[in-house]
């Protein structure tokens, strides 16, 4: 089922968590935009604007989740597949 809103994923090139996110996400066949602060300065800024500092922070509508949280990870997952 698509979803209205796309999934963002704001990652960075070494990140090891960014990697299992993404992983997580196919997995469970969520279609993301990764967008890479390292690559592009403008992810960078709209990251930090959210008022978060680090990465993997994905982004599932309203709900943001910082790091790589499995059960919320999973819980939104759900919720977005609804």
């Amino acid at each position: 089922m698509a979803n209205a809103n796309p999934v963002i994923v704001y990652t960075s090139t070494y990140c090891n968590y960014c990697k299992q996110v993404k992983s997580f996400l196919s997995d469970n066949e969520v279609e993301y935009e990764e967008r890479n602060i390292d690559q592009d300065e403008k992810y960078a800024e709209e990251l930090w604007n959210t008022g978060l500092r680090s990465v993997p922070v994905t982004v599932f509508g309203d709900v943001k989740i910082l790091g790589f949280n499995q059960t919320q990870l999973s819980r939104a997952v759900s919720e977005y597949n609804a």
